[in-house]
Order: structure tokens, then C-alpha cells, then sequence
């Protein structure tokens, strides 16, 4: 199937061939033609489905024959839960939004930043793109205006609602016209998106993209076990050894990230930390660094990671394990992309081997495991 039998107009096809994209994919052939439609959309894939053009595409197709708007009141809104998605999304925006006959007034807005030059940007916006918390301080100081939004999007819904934006989001939600378009976009489908879809959605279309069975087949996986005090020392080892000039780092706390970003640092290896606690310059130089490759390693908690998404990235490691078997997928998921291989590393302690017996059985996979002091080259 192609882009132009979705309904998207020659301009925006061709865009897409500009950016050597030629087919869509599962989510993008099924929700694009429902939201040209108007129609409210549930849509559940994994992350790097292609979600973000999923809605992007159709929602300026709809912004085409857009007369106008009263200042500062938009047309659009997109939830997410971090600055990094926030940018993400607006990156997207932006880069199709020239298809368009007339100019699109696209703006993100997150904390982390002074709110005045944010407050200024809603001037003659059109799509605005904002995290719950920002988006309330905005409101509360007359800088923008929701009543006249004709679609709402809550992007990583899953995730907005783990990190307790529910509460926002109702008090968001009060603020906008019942007569609107709904997209609910999704990892997982849980309780609580449940809860929440029938709160926002109006007899919506359903997509749910289930993962292929060979999703992770491509990734090759390999846990190392070893004393705790050997973790650091042995991650150098690797990086080293299998010459790793692009490796994403996983680590469970601000603290950790930090930790194993400064010894990598002093031993010579270019590292840099992505986190909540970095202000958002330092976050997205890191993160520009590392996308174009002249960053060699980038460690990085599992929130941050929402907003990274690289074609072709050779390298995960896991210093420490996540939480839950789905935030692993999700970690590993960040390799083995687009038909290209990859591989995912796991350095595990003996306290750790439990968990990471469990995250086996709901992965469905065994992994290969290496106990490094028995392990002889």
C-alpha cells in the first residue's frame, strides 16, 4: 500500500518521498485514513511504529483548508509526558508542514525552561505541543486558550498516566470544547488508558498492532553475570573490545546515570548523562550529539528514553535492569530496527538473576548468560 492511496494530497507524498520514507506502516495504513475521516482513533502499537506521523500527516492535511484561528487559541493540541518527545513531535510537525499551501504555527512547550519566551510563542499558534504541567501554568496565566481546539492528542498515553499526570490531564480536559476530535495514542493497553479512553474518545476506531512475534529476533541478546563491583570495569571492557562507537546506556537512577557516565569519562570514553535532573539545553545537545554520531556513548534513564529513536543503533546495554519485562523490551526495542540487526547487553549481579528470569518468561525468549568469572576467552 502506498502513501497516496491513504488520501494524503500529492504535496505531502512527495515530501515523504524528500525524506525516503515509501510505504507506511501497520499503524500508519490503518489510523491515517480514519483521522483525515475525523474520527476518533485509539491506537495501540509499540514505540517506533511510526505512531508520531501516524497523526502528524493527517492532522496538516486537515490544517489545509484552516481559515484561520482567533490569537492565541489553537487549533490543536498534543499531550505528551516529556520535553524530549515534546521536541520529538514538533521535529515532525515541522518537517512536513512546508506541504502545506499556507504557513502552520507549530510550538512545544515543557518546564524545565523560563515559561516567558513560551509565553510569547502562543501568538498566532496553531498546533501546540505541551506536557500536562507547562500546559497548566499557561493556562493559568491567560497565555493560551483551548475552547477553540478541533482535535486533542495524548501521545504516549500509557506513560503520561504511569508518571500520574491523570489529575492534570482532567483538569486539561475541562478547559476544551465537548465537540472535538480524539486520538489516544499508546504502547500498551492497561486499566487505567482504559479508564481513560472512555473518558476522552467517542466511539472511536480501535487499532491495536500486535508485536510480532520475530519483533526481537534481529537483536542479538547476551547477559553478563558478575560481582557488582565488576560491573564498571567489565562495561568498559566491552565497549572497548567490540569497538562501540554509538552504545546507549541504561541505568535505573538519576544517581547511577551519573555515576557510570563519570567513570566511562574517566577512562577516556566520550560519554554524556540524559536525565531528568539535566537542564533541557544539556539534554538536547546530548541527545543531537549522539543522533549524529558524534557522541560515542549516552547513558540514560528509561523515561528519557522515550525520546530517543535512532534507525540504526547498534548498541544497548543494560547496567541495570528495569522494573518491569515490558521497559526491557522497550530498552532493547531501541536496536534492531528497520530490518537491520543489533545487540542488546545485560550486566546482571546474583541479586538481580531472579528478575531477570522472570523478564525471560514474559519475553518469551531465553538469553544466552555469560558468568564472566568462569568464562574463560
Amino acid at each position: 500500500m502506498s502513501f497516496e492511496s491513504l488520501g494524503l494530497s500529492p504535496a505531502f507524498v512527495q515530501s515523504l518521498a524528500n525524506q525516503q520514507y515509501t510505504k507506511p506502516t501497520t499503524i500508519q495504513e490503518k489510523a491515517i485514513p480514519a483521522i483525515l475521516n475525523k474520527e476518533d482513533v485509539l491506537g495501540i502499537a509499540k514505540t517506533g511504529s511510526g505512531k508520531t506521523m501516524a497523526y502528524v500527516l493527517p492532522l496538516l492535511m486537515h490544517l489545509q483548508d484552516h481559515v484561520g484561528v482567533k490569537n492565541r487559541h489553537a487549533n490543536m493540541l498534543i499531550l505528551v509526558p516529556t520535553r524530549e518527545l515534546a521536541e520529538q513531535v514538533h521535529t515532525v510537525f515541522k518537517t512536513f508542514s512546508p506541504a502545506l499551501s499556507h504557513p502552520v504555527k507549530t510550538v512545544a512547550v515543557y518546564g524545565g525552561v523560563s515559561i516567558n519566551p513560551q509565553m510569547m510563542g502562543m501568538q498566532g499558534v496553531n498546533v501546540l505541543i505541551a506536557t500536562p504541567g507547562r500546559l497548566l501554568e499557561l493556562l493559568d496565566n491567560n497565555a493560551v486558550h483551548l475552547s477553540s481546539i478541533s482535535t486533542l492528542v495524548l501521545d504516549e498515553a500509557d506513560k503520561m498516566l504511569n508518571l500520574g499526570f491523570k489529575a492534570q490531564m482532567d483538569q486539561i480536559l475541562s478547559h476544551l470544547p465537548a465537540k472535538r476530535q480524539n486520538i489516544l495514542l499508546s504502547a500498551t493497553l492497561s486499566a487505567d488508558l482504559q479508564s481513560i479512553q472512555q473518558i476522552v474518545l467517542s466511539n472511536p476506531t480501535v487499532i491495536q498492532i500486535e508485536e510480532e512475534e520475530d519483533s526481537i529476533e534481529l537483536i542479538k541478546q547476551t547477559a553478563y553475570l558478575m560481582p557488582p563491583e565488576k560491573k564498571g570495569p567489565y562495561l568498559r571492557q566491552l565497549i572497548q573490545q567490540k569497538e562501540m562507537n554509538q552504545v546507549l546506556i541504561f541505568a535505573s537512577s538519576v544517581y547511577q546515570v551519573d555515576a557510570v557516565v563519570n567513570k566511562l569519562k574517566k577512562n577516556g570514553i566520550d560519554a554524556r548523562a540524559i536525565h531528568s535532573k539535566k537542564s533541557q539545553g544539556a539534554r538536547t545537545e546530548a541527545l543531537s550529539q549522539f543522533k549524529s554520531g558524534k557522541l560515542r556513548v549516552l547513558v540514560a534513564t528509561d523515561l528519557m528514553a522515550r525520546g530517543i529513536d535512532i534507525h540504526f543503533l547498534p548498541f544497548v546495554i543494560n547496567y541495570e535492569l528495569p522494573r518491569s519485562p515490558k521497559d526491557y523490551i522497550h530498552r532493547i526495542g531501541r536496536t534492531g530496527r528497520a530490518e537491520q540487526s543489533g545487540e542488546a547487553i545485560t550486566l546482571l549481579t546474583h541479586l538481580e538473576l531472579q528478575h531477570f528470569e522472570v523478564i525471560q518468561k514474559k519475553m518469551g525468549k531465553r538469553v544466552e548468560l555469560i558468568d564472566i568469572d568462569r568464562h574463560v576467552n
